[in-house]
């Protein structure tokens, strides 16, 4: 059984398509499940559209659930349109978001780590004049961040969990390797699942998210894994899926998840 939870549309201001055209790719593509994801407006932001190429504007959010909920309706029996979000995790503004996400009726919710020390993890300027123990540091605090999101209970899902190394594959090689089992010790305790995220292949980093390395930890710890393509355009719907499929079948896995109505739903590999 094909799913794919993790796919945006034109509201976001960095994605094609609307949401029908996704959902018209997912039936191409041979998917039961297609989850609509697309990113939370800045509700921590007073502004009604801060960042306009980033995330949907708020008065856009109920339009947007209402959209995919009628989708749901129009294609059952197709293709089961499942109505998600990525939200960021910020600790300062998490309660914010927990209150305004609990009025709607999601599937489920991505919770992702776009900032660290306020600035994007995709900024490849961040970087630059640091030595190794402060790369140490901002790779600490990433994963204190995941930590602290997989905590929260906001989320059945965690994002791109070393997509910082999106536009900088470096990151891979600072060592950490005792923050990412701490991490994947929480994630597994606290029963959240982690995507395996294709959209690396639009980055410099090239791949999925997270690495093999990560995902065997991933599986040490008893940690559940789902797939999203984080499609941005419908061609990119369920991208690689069947080669995902095969690597987490070779890593150990017997079997990947996803949710409806927050529940955990198995699905064999």
């Amino acid at each position: 059984m094909k799913f794919d939870l993790h796919t945006h549309h034109f509201r976001c201001g960095h994605a094609d398509g609307n949401i029908r055209d996704y959902v018209e790719a997912g039936i191409a593509a041979g998917l039961a499940v297609i989850g609509i994801s697309d990113h939370t407006p800045y509700f921590g932001d007073p502004e009604e559209h801060p960042l306009p190429h980033i995330a949907m504007a708020k008065a856009e959010f109920a339009n947007y659930v209402n959209e995919v909920l009628k989708l749901k309706e129009e294609y059952a029996g197709k293709i089961d349109v499942l109505l998600g979000i990525e939200s960021d995790y910020f600790p300062a503004h998490a309660e914010v978001y927990r209150k305004i996400l609990s009025q709607y009726p999601f599937d489920y919710i991505i919770g992702s780590v776009h900032s660290v020390k306020e600035v994007s993890i995709f900024n490849k300027r961040r970087w630059k004049g640091l030595n190794e123990q402060q790369r140490i540091a901002d790779k600490e605090a990433y994963y204190a961040l995941i930590r602290d999101s997989a905590r929260s209970g906001m989320f059945q899902i965690l994002g791109h969990i070393d997509a910082m190394k999106g536009n900088y594959p470096a990151f891979s090689d600072i060592p950490a390797a005792a923050a990412i089992d701490e991490t994947l010790r929480v994630i597994a305790d606290n029963k959240v699942a982690i995507e395996i995220n294709t959209s690396g292949k639009t980055k410099l980093s090239g791949g999925w998210y997270p690495s093999d390395e990560i995902l065997e930890r991933a599986l040490f710890f008893g940690v559940d894994v789902t797939f999203g393509s984080d499609a941005h355009t419908p061609k990119r719907v369920a991208d690689e899926w069947e080669d995902v499929a095969k690597r987490l079948k070779e890593i150990g896995f017997t079997e990947w998840v996803y949710y409806k109505n927050k529940q955990r739903m198995p699905v064999p590999l």
